[in-house]
C-alpha cells in the first residue's frame, strides 16, 4: 500500500467536500492515498455518480414491456422492435471539453456515445447531434461552432455512421459554454446482446483491448463537474484526443468477439477510464477485481498509478472473456491490429485492488464507487427564480400588430435567421448516405432510416426549445417531449422510447436546482402520459460561464418504429393538387418565439399552452392516417409558426401553396402567422379523402381546419396577409442563413 496519505485540502482540490472526504475515510478505515483519492474524486464526481440528480431521475417512468435493459443498468437503453431485434440508443453530452477544445471535444463526444452502443453488441446505424452555441457574430463563438461541427463530421464520417438528424439552436446564453449532445442508435439481435459485468466469474481474466493509454483526458470527469472559468481554457489535458480509425477497428473487433460468444462482459472506458470500468463491472457482477497496471499498454513513459487509473484515452475497452476463450479473443483483436492484454482477474473479495511497480496502490470496495452503490446521493435546496414571475407578465398587446406591408419582409428575415434557416452548410459536412439506410435525411422534422435486412424503419429526433424551458421549466420540458414525439410521428412512425440529455447550471444554487427539478417533473409526466419509457441518458451540470448560466436545456432524444418502409410519410408534397389542413389544437403564442426574439429582442411571456391528452390523440391520428393511406405528407409546426412552416414546404417541394388562414385566425395577425404552438400539424391529402380524415380527427376531440391547396406555380400566397412570394425569393434567403459561419 502506498504510504503517503492526503489532506482535506487535497480532497477539496479534487472537487470533494469535507463530508465526502470523511465518508471515504469511514469506508476505507483510514486516510486514502493519492491514487485512491483520485479514483474517488472521479467516481464521485457529478459526471460519473449523478450524485445531485439520481434521486430526481428515479422519478422518471422506466417501465415498458418492450424494454430489454432497464435505465442505468447498461451502457445504453435497449427496446424490442420485433423479429428478434432490438434498438439500442442513448444520448450524452461533451459540453465542457467542447468549450475548451471544440474539435476534439465534439469528436470524442461522438466516439464515446458510439462505444456505448456497440459495447451492447449493437451495430450503430445512425447518429444525431443537438447543438447549442452563442451568437456567431462573436469570433470565439463562431470558432467553437465551426470547429465542433467539423469534429463531429470528421469522426462520424471516418467511422462510417450516417447522420440522420439533429438540431442547432443559437442564443447569447450559450456563449463560451456551448452544448454538444451526441446521440447514436444501433440494432442488435436479442441473442447477441452484451452486458457490462464480470458475471461474478471468479478467476476469469480481465483484458484491456484497443488503443494504448496516455495522459490525455486525466481529470476529464471531474473537469466536467465544475463551472467553466477563464482558467478552464488552459485545461486542454482534460480533453480527450480521438482516433476514429482506431475506433472503427475496435468496433469491428468487439462486435466479432460478442457475436462469437467469447465474452462474459464488456465495458467502455469513457469517463474516469480504468477506474470506472473496473469498479462498475465488479459492482454489477457482485465481485472484485485485481489488476496490475504494469501490464497496461502505455503510449507515454513514466505514468504512475494515479495517471493510469484516471486517463480517459479513447478507443479502449475492458473485457472479461469466457474461461478458455482468451487466446481466441487475443487472435481477433490481433487480426484488427489492436492490443488485447490481460491486466488482471476477477476475485470474490468485492474489492478493487490496483497494483503497480509491484506495490499495492489502491484497495477500495468496488460497490462504494458506483451509482446505486456507495456513491453519495443528494437532493439540493430549491428556490423558484424571481425572474419567472417577471417574464411571465409580458403580452403582445404592448406592441403594434403585424401590417400586411411588412409580413413578407418579416417572413424572409425569419427564414434567414440562425435558428430557422437551412442546415445545409452543416449537413454537407456529414455523411448521410453511408450504409444506405437513409429514407428521410437530416433537415426534416424527423429522420427515418431503414433497418438493414428488414422492411422496418427507425424514426429519430432530438428536440428542446431552450427558451420555453427558461420561461416555464415544467411545461417547457413536457413540450420538448411532445415535440420530439410529433417529429417522429410525422414520418409515419409510432414513438417508442426516450433518452435524455439534461443540461443545467450549478446545482448548488437553489434557483438552478429548481429549474432542473421542474424540468425532470415535466419530462416525466409527459413521458408517463404518452406511454414512453425513459431508457437512460445523461446529466450535465455546471453549464455556465462568467457571463452567467445557460438556459435550462433538457434535450429529448426520441426513437420510433415504422413497420413498413414503403409507408414512410414525407415532410413536403410531391405533386400539385393536394389539399392542405391544419389538424390538432392551434394555440399559438409569441412568448419565447423566434418572432419575439428577432423583432422585439425579448424572451418573455407565456409559452404555447397545450394539453397532453390532445398531444397523445394527435400522435394516434397521424399513425392512423398513415396506416389507412390517407396521408400524402405531414409537417410539424415549430419555430416561426405556420408562416415559416408553409414557406419551408414551398422551398423543399419546389411547388406552390395558396393558403387561407381565416379558419384559424387569432386576435392578432403576428400571432396567427408567426406565433408558435404545440400539438398541431399541417397535412396534405388527396381532395376526395377530406371527409374521412376530418371524421377521424374530430372523433379524437381534435380540430380540423382546411387551410389551402398545393399549386404547380412555385409561390407562397397567404390571403389576407399580403404575402405573395416566389420560391426563387424564398429559397436563397433560407439557404444562406448559416453560410457565413462555415465559409
Amino acid at each position: 500500500m502506498e504510504k503517503e496519505s492526503v489532506s482535506l485540502q487535497d480532497a477539496l482540490e479534487h472537487g470533494l467536500t469535507s463530508e465526502e472526504f470523511s465518508k471515504i475515510q469511514e469506508i476505507l478505515g483510514r486516510i486514502p492515498n493519492s491514487t485512491e483519492l483520485g479514483i474517488f474524486s472521479a467516481m464521485w464526481s457529478e459526471h460519473c455518480s449523478y450524485k445531485n440528480s439520481i434521486l430526481q431521475l428515479k422519478t422518471l417512468p422506466t417501465k415498458s414491456d418492450k424494454l430489454l435493459a432497464q435505465a442505468g443498468e447498461e451502457n445504453a437503453g435497449a427496446m424490442d422492435i420485433g423479429q428478434g431485434l432490438a434498438v439500442v440508443f442513448k444520448i450524452e453530452s461533451h459540453n465542457h471539453p467542447t468549450a475548451v477544445e471544440p474539435y476534439q471535444g465534439a469528436a470524442t463526444g461522438v466516439g464515446g456515445i458510439m462505444r456505448d452502443i456497440f459495447t451492447m453488441g449493437a451495430r450503430p446505424i445512425v447518429s444525431l447531434n443537438s447543438l447549442r452555441f452563442g451568437n456567431p457574430d462573436e469570433p470565439r463563438n463562431k470558432y467553437l461552432l465551426s470547429r465542433a461541427v467539423k469534429g463531429i463530421g470528421d469522426y462520424g464520417n471516418s467511422l462510417g455512421i450516417a447522420v440522420s438528424g439533429g438540431e442547432l439552436f443559437i442564443d447569447e446564453c450559450f456563449s463560451k459554454n456551448p452544448l454538444v449532445n451526441a446521440m447514436t442508435v444501433g440494432i442488435v439481435r436479442h441473442d447477441q446482446m452484451a452486458s457490462a459485468t464480470t458475471g461474478g466469474k471468479v478467476g476469469n481474466a480481465v483484458f484491456i483491448v484497443g488503443s494504448t493509454t496516455g495522459r490525455d483526458g486525466i481529470h476529464g470527469a471531474s473537469f466536467a463537474s465544475k463551472d467553466l472559468t477563464k482558467e478552464s481554457e488552459s485545461k486542454r489535458s482534460a480533453v480527450q484526443v480521438g482516433d476514429p480509425f482506431m475506433e472503427k477497428l475496435l468496433m469491428e473487433a468487439s462486435l466479432e468477439a460478442i457475436q462469437k460468444k467469447l465474452l462474459v462482459g464488456i465495458q467502455d472506458m469513457g469517463a474516469a477510464g480504468i477506474s470506472c470500468a473496473t469498479s462498475e463491472m465488479s459492482a454489477k457482477g457482485k465481485s472484485g477485481m485485481k489488476i496490475n497496471l504494469d501490464l497496461v499498454p502505455f503510449r507515454e513513459t513514466g505514468m504512475n498509478a494515479y495517471e493510469a487509473m484516471l486517463s480517459e484515452s479513447q478507443e479502449r475497452m475492458l473485457v472479461i472473456p469466457q474461461k478458455g476463450k482468451e487466446e481466441e479473443l487475443v487472435a481477433i483483436f490481433k487480426k484488427w491490429n489492436l492490443n488485447a492484454v490481460q491486466i488482471g482477474e476477477v476475485t470474490d473479495t468485492g474489492l478493487l485492488e490496483v497494483y503497480k511497480d509491484g506495490n499495492l496502490k489502491a484497495k477500495i470496495p468496488a460497490d462504494t464507487l458506483v451509482l446505486g452503490g456507495g456513491a453519495p446521493r443528494y437532493v439540493r435546496e430549491t428556490k423558484r427564480p424571481a425572474y419567472l414571475d417577471q417574464v411571465s407578465s409580458w403580452t403582445p398587446d404592448s406592441t403594434p400588430d403585424l401590417q400586411d406591408s411588412e409580413a413578407g419582409k418579416k417572413l424572409l428575415k425569419l427564414l434567414n435567421s440562425w435558428n430557422i434557416s437551412s442546415r445545409r452548410p452543416i449537413i454537407e459536412q456529414y455523411d448521410t448516405e453511408v450504409g444506405l439506410v437513409k429514407l428521410i435525411g437530416p433537415g426534416a422534422d424527423g429522420g427515418l432510416s431503414a433497418i438493414p435486412d428488414t422492411d422496418m424503419a427507425l424514426a429519430t429526433a432530438t428536440d428542446c426549445n431552450s427558451r420555453f424551458t427558461y420561461l416555464d421549466p415544467y411545461w417547457g420540458a413536457a413540450l420538448a417531449v411532445c415535440e420530439a414525439a410529433r417529429n417522429v410521428a410525422v414520418t409515419g412512425a409510432e414513438p417508442l422510447g426516450v433518452t435524455n440529455n439534461l443540461n443545467f447550471a450549478n446545482p448548488y444554487i437553489p434557483e438552478n436546482y429548481y429549474m432542473f427539478s421542474e424540468c425532470v417533473r415535466g419530462m416525466g409526466d409527459a413521458c408517463r402520459f404518452l406511454g414512453l419509457p425513459v431508457t437512460g441518458g445523461n446529466v450535465s451540470f455546471y453549464n455556465e460561464s462568467p457571463e452567467g448560466p445557460i438556459f435550462p436545456t433538457p434535450t429529448i432524444g426520441m426513437v420510433g418504429i415504422l413497420d413498413n418502409q414503403k409507408e414512410a410519410v414525407w415532410g413536403a408534397p410531391k405533386k400539385a393538387g393536394l389539399s392542405l389542413a391544419l389538424i390538432g389544437k392551434f394555440n399559438p403564442s409569441l412568448g419565447g418565439s423566434e418572432y419575439q426574439k428577432a423583432f422585439l429582442g425579448k424572451v418573455q411571456g407565456q409559452i404555447p399552452q397545450f394539453d397532453l391528452a390532445d398531444e397523445k390523440s394527435l400522435l394516434e391520428v397521424l399513425v392512423s392516417l398513415r396506416k389507412n393511406g390517407n396521408l400524402s405528407f405531414a409537417k410539424d409546426l415549430s419555430l416561426g409558426g405556420i408562416g415559416v412552416a408553409l414557406a419551408k414546404i414551398v422551398i423543399l417541394s419546389g411547388l406552390g401553396i395558396k393558403a387561407d388562414l381565416s379558419t384559424i385566425k387569432q386576435s392578432r395577425k403576428d400571432l396567427t402567422l408567426f406565433g408558435e404552438s404545440s400539438g398541431s400539424v399541417i397535412i396534405g391529402y388527396e381532395k376526395g379523402k377530406e371527409e374521412s380524415i376530418k371524421t377521424l380527427v374530430t372523433s379524437k376531440g381534435l380540430d380540423f381546419h382546411s387551410i389551402g391547396t398545393v399549386e404547380s406555380d412555385p409561390k407562397l400566397q397567404i390571403e389576407g396577409y399580403g404575402i405573395s412570394v416566389s420560391s426563387n425569393e424564398l429559397k436563397p434567403v433560407y439557404e444562406s442563413g448559416l453560410e457565413e459561419i462555415f465559409k
